[in-house]
């Protein structure tokens, strides 16, 4: 805790000291997170959260020592939720390049893997702010870059890999910039159709079958499980 921040933990008390003790740093981190994708940037403020948290403003300076150090660990948090998974999906084994992709698309059906809302309102942020837009630039090239390699492993020619890659990315990142313009079920329903122009290949039945069974296991049940 910052030395000039010490003195100013005792404004709290009784339960609401309490509760400032048993926040930790994820706890503020998830707020600022969800306040990002929900309000926007300026809504992620110490106060405005500190009276969410119903603690004092100085509990998040327990954690963090400024709102540039939080800022930094929501870049952080977002590198590791929406882009560890695409490189290590891409880096998978796979017997051929269709299951490779299938593979990658968990990431897109998956929201436990890649979070689209959280993923746009960074790049809202982005745009306003010269630091965070160098970061973003930075993961879309460790996102194309692995899954150009993934190309690469399968035996396309460097340029080819570099489009393709760029391709199945770009056109990934779109859908959910786009958000809703069609419903899930016809969305995916072009899946074989993706796959064939992502890799050139046409995927025969039993790649068929493995892409919907992995869709169905991954989005559709946990919806129909849930009501």
């Amino acid at each position: 805790m910052p030395e000039q921040d010490a003195a100013t933990v005792s404004e709290g008390t009784g339960s609401e000291q309490e509760r400032s003790e048993r926040l930790t740093r994820q706890d503020w981190l998830d707020l600022a997170l969800r306040t990002l994708v929900e309000d926007g940037i300026d809504r992620v403020k110490i106060q405005i959260m500190a009276r969410q948290l119903d603690v004092a403003r100085s509990s998040f300076y327990w954690h963090f020592e400024s709102r540039e150090d939080l800022h930094k660990a929501m870049l952080e948090d977002w590198l590791k939720k929406n882009t560890s998974p695409i490189i290590e999906r891409a880096m998978r084994p796979a017997p051929d390049i269709i299951r490779a992709v299938i593979n990658v698309f968990e990431c897109w059906i998956d929201e436990a893997l890649f979070n689209p809302g959280l993923d746009i309102a960074v790049r809202l942020w982005a745009r306003r702010a010269p630091e965070v837009r160098r970061v973003v630039l930075e993961a879309d090239q460790l996102r194309v870059d692995a899954l150009r390699r993934m190309f690469l492993r399968h035996g396309y020619a460097e340029r080819e890999a570099l489009i393709r890659a760029r391709v199945l990315y770009y056109t990934q990142i779109g859908h959910h910039t786009l958000e809703e313009i069609e419903a899930p079920e016809v969305r995916f329903s072009h899946g074989p159709a993706y796959l064939h122009i992502f890799t050139g290949l046409v995927p025969d039945e039993e790649l068929c079958r493995d892409f919907f069974a992995k869709l169905d296991e991954i989005y559709f049940r946990p919806r129909r499980a849930r009501g």
